[in-house]
This record gives C-alpha cells, sequence and structure tokens, in this order.
C-alpha cells in the first residue's frame, strides 16, 4: 500500500537548459562505501517547470553495473519490496526487512534469505558466497527508483538504516547515474516541514535556489530526531 505523496515542483528561472536532479544523502545509512544515485532527473528549459512526485516506499534492487564509479549507470535488473518496519524476508510481491543475493547459472537473482539477528528499522542484504567481484551492484530504492547502492562482493552481510535528506541540483544528469557527491555544484536540501508535503524550489536568474517552505525537518529527519530525544531525555536545539 502506497505512502503519503510528496511533491517537489522545480521552476527554471535561468537562462540555462539543464536537467533537474533529485537525489538522497544519509551519512549514518551504516553501509561503508555506499553511493547516492540520481534518483529523478528531468530536463528544464528556460521558464519551465518540472514536477517530481514520491512515496516513501523502500525496494531492494541490484544491477549489472560492473565496478562500481561515478558516471556508471544503475539500471535496476530487480527489484522486490521492502520495509523497515516489517521483521521478515521480502519475496517478489511481500514487504519485509530482509532478503539474499546470489549468483547462480550465471545469472544474479534475489533469494528468500533471511538475516540472523534482524531488527526493525534497517534493510537487509546477505550475499551469498557464489558473488563476483566488482560485477554488480546491491542496494535500496524509493518510490520505484534506486537511491543508494553499494558493489557487490561475496559473503558479506549489508545493513542498511535509512534516514534520507532530499537533495536537488542543476546541470546534467541522468536518472541512475552514480553520482560523485563532491562534485555536485550548488546543491540545496529539500525539506517537507511536518504536515507539508508540497514544496516548490526555484533555480534563480544568478543560479541560485530559492526553496519554499524553507524551514523544518523532513518526516524521516523529525521522526530521527524525535527519537533521540526520547532516548536522551533532553531537548534537541534547531
Amino acid at each position: 500500500m502506497a505512502g503519503t505523496q510528496y511533491t517537489l515542483r522545480v521552476i527554471n528561472n535561468s537562462s540555462n537548459l539543464v536537467d533537474m536532479c533529485t537525489y538522497q544523502k544519509d551519512p549514518d545509512i551504516g553501509v561503508p562505501n555506499v553511493m547516492s544515485l540520481a534518483w529523478f532527473a528531468k530536463p528544464a528549459h528556460p521558464t519551465t517547470t518540472v514536477v517530481f512526485r514520491w512515496t516513501i516506499d523502500y525496494s531492494f534492487v541490484w544491477s549489472e553495473t560492473g565496478r562500481l564509479i561515478p558516471g556508471v549507470f544503475f539500471d535496476a535488473s530487480q527489484s522486490w519490496p521492502a520495509d523497515p518496519k516489517v521483521v521478515g524476508v521480502s519475496s517478489e510481491t511481500q514487504a519485509g526487512n530482509q532478503i539474499g543475493l546470489s549468483h547462480e547459472g550465471g545469472a544474479y537473482n534475489f533469494t528468500k534469505t533471511p538475516t540472523a539477528g534482524a531488527q526493525a528499522g534497517s534493510l537487509y542484504v546477505k550475499e551469498d558466497a557464489s558473488i563476483p567481484l566488482k560485477q554488480a551492484s546491491v542496494g535500496i530504492g524509493m518510490s520505484g527508483s534506486g537511491t543508494f547502492v553499494v558493489q557487490s562482493q561475496p559473503n558479506l552481510n549489508l545493513t542498511f538504516t535509512p534516514h534520507p535528506v532530499y537533495y536537488l541540483a542543476a546541470g546534467t544528469y541522468t536518472q541512475g547515474e552514480v553520482l560523485d557527491i563532491g562534485s555536485v555544484t550548488n546543491p540545496t536540501p529539500i525539506r517537507f516541514p511536518a504536515g507539508i508535503y508540497s514544496v516548490t524550489a526555484t533555480l534563480n536568474e544568478d543560479n541560485t535556489w530559492t526553496v519554499n517552505p524553507t524551514s523544518g525537518l523532513n518526516a524521516l529527519e523529525h521522526k530521527q530526531v524525535m527519537g533521540s530525544r526520547r532516548e536522551s531525555g533532553s531537548a534537541v536545539k534547531r
């Protein structure tokens, strides 16, 4: 069942034809060497508006990317529903927070494989001994498109604990492209304050951003902050 829909309207008031790109960052996701993908991307001429819509519905994804480096494209070859709140194994139609990845008969495939000790709040991928080195990548997606991926390796257990923050950038991007986050020019964070599900971002004539509304935390950031407050019993400054 789909969750709440979020809408990001992007107005191009610059003088350039650019690709508007939304992507996610998560410094605390829990997987070393994880890489962000160009989650959604659309071209926009000056004076035009593009619209991105999504729901916070997760998935497990993999792709035969070869070596995972910036500029490589991640085209999901398989996508199974995932839900960090449901402690159980995902299937083709049922969302859980655990899955396996194998390479048998010359092909990769998700498997209904549990991870011992799995807990609610994280997404688990158990890679078995058959996985070749540096031939594929595996990770998670949201609302039907990949967001975070890592190079697949044999005999590794991956634990993704997502608390994503959304970002918007203008430039030359293609959906599914592996991003070099450090080289993204002038990105702006996109936050949805509590009870707000539609935000408008404008690329101005001087290539700066104006975002309305301008304050507040994402729903997921808000949840993380409130959880920290409950654990510490102290106020968190904004």
